[in-house]
């Protein structure tokens, strides 16, 4: 007789963050495969038809077609209400983009008032300033760190409230617990755009947050595979007011993008932590660099929301922003000087990447609010990846150092 191996009661549930990213939401099929299966199919078959009406009425559980749920696309949603401490439920969409406007297309209808930063995502600005006022929704944009202005802005009629923090690209950061309690005085939602600090850096629904949402396109994967996106919040935001938005206009995540996620989240936080780490040494040497007219960190003093930040985040983050000599110019012959760190527009990615905001992903924002924002032509905003650091430090200072050669 073969004794039987006692196994702990422990719960996912009940386990440290990194083994919830290992382990977490994954369901065996029969075949007790090892690694999550992919289910690449559209559509489920019945054991009978009244089995069939049933599901489609919501009296028995089961999936119905992969525009509504998928297995794959379920356990990547659980393992990320594992890792979003307050999140009790969650929607995958087919991109970041998809997941902000699913967000908030879900929310809002003709005559509700929205306040947003002017800093955000140039799409994300899209979103807020041009299409929601075609159907009819009013728009407050403000200057985010400024807690007055968001006082002024909320009124009786503010349905939400929506902000990135750290912001791109200029990584300001906004008092999530602050601006919570002023929408909640009004019965606003807040949804928080926490792709810059990730949940392993930041919770924001334990902050007063109660939507959050990611493009999973950056640390999630972080290998520069796959789109994808995801929306948490309560079990009733998400299964009565996004699901049915979602389920009908149809942004849904491909099986095979929601298993390379799942690969992903298993190790996010060793990536994010080791990019962090990195992140503060090139901040110290770009800070003391001749070259650099100012460097944008937020886990450096000089930061103006250091303080705010110190609060909110675990540490100051994978990106760092810092302005090279004076003009378009200048900018263009630093990057195009550099050997090791790529020219992208994506974040988050295992290899360090660098971008010119406002030639790419702020190039649809006019310039008198490029201006506002202090988003300068002499502005990169750089991707911290794994490499060896010094490595990096001399790619960066080689380039630097040609600047006025």
């Amino acid at each position: 007789m073969t004794d039987k191996k006692e196994i702990a009661p422990t719960r996912i549930s009940d386990c440290r963050t990194a083994t919830k990213l290992v382990r977490g939401g994954t369901k065996r099929s029969q075949f007790k495969e090892t690694s999550e299966a992919i289910f690449m199919n559209s559509g489920f078959v019945y054991d009978s038809a009244e089995q069939a009406a049933g599901r489609f009425k919501g009296e028995n559980e089961g999936f119905i077609y992969s525009r509504y749920a998928n297995p794959t696309l379920s356990m990547f949603e659980d393992r990320m209400i594992l890792l979003e401490e307050g999140a009790e439920a969650a929607r995958a969409t087919a991109s970041g983009m998809a997941a902000v406007n699913g967000a908030l297309m879900s929310l809002v209808k003709a005559e509700d008032h929205v306040v947003a930063p002017k800093a955000l995502f140039g799409s994300c600005l899209y979103i807020i300033q041009t299409i929601l006022p075609r159907f009819g929704v009013n728009i407050s944009l403000i200057d985010g760190t400024d807690i007055d202005q968001w006082k002024n802005a909320i009124n009786e009629k503010t349905t939400c409230v929506f902000f990135e923090t750290p912001s791109n690209p200029a990584l300001e950061v906004m008092d999530i617990a602050a601006i919570s309690e002023l929408a909640h005085k009004v019965g606003a939602k807040v949804i928080v755009d926490n792709v810059f600090a990730t949940p392993i850096l930041q919770q924001p629904i334990m902050l007063g947050a109660d939507i959050v949402v990611y493009s999973a396109t950056k640390h999630i994967d972080g290998q520069g595979r796959c789109l994808g996106g995801i929306v948490l919040g309560s079990e009733e935001y998400v299964e009565d007011t996004l699901a049915p938005y979602l389920k009908h206009t149809g942004p849904a995540l491909s099986p095979f993008n929601a298993w390379n996620l799942l690969k992903g989240l298993e190790t996010l936080k060793l990536r994010v932590e080791k990019q962090c780490d990195n992140a503060e040494k090139i901040a110290a040497f770009l800070d003391g660099h001749p070259a650099v007219k100012r460097v944008i960190y937020p886990g450096q003093e000089n930061h103006p929301q250091h303080a705010l930040a110190k609060r909110q985040m675990s540490h100051g983050g994978t990106l760092v922003t810092f302005e090279v000599a004076d003009n378009q110019g200048d900018a263009f012959a630093f990057l195009n000087r550099l050997s090791l760190i790529d020219i992208s527009n994506n974040l988050g990615d295992a290899k360090s990447l660098i971008t010119h905001p406002t030639t790419t992903t702020h190039s649809s924002v006019d310039d008198a609010t490029k201006q506002e924002l202090g988003i300068t032509e002499s502005m990169v905003r750089m991707s911290v990846g794994l490499e060896d650091v010094d490595d990096l430090i001399e790619d960066l200072g080689y380039a630097l150092s040609r600047q006025n050669a």
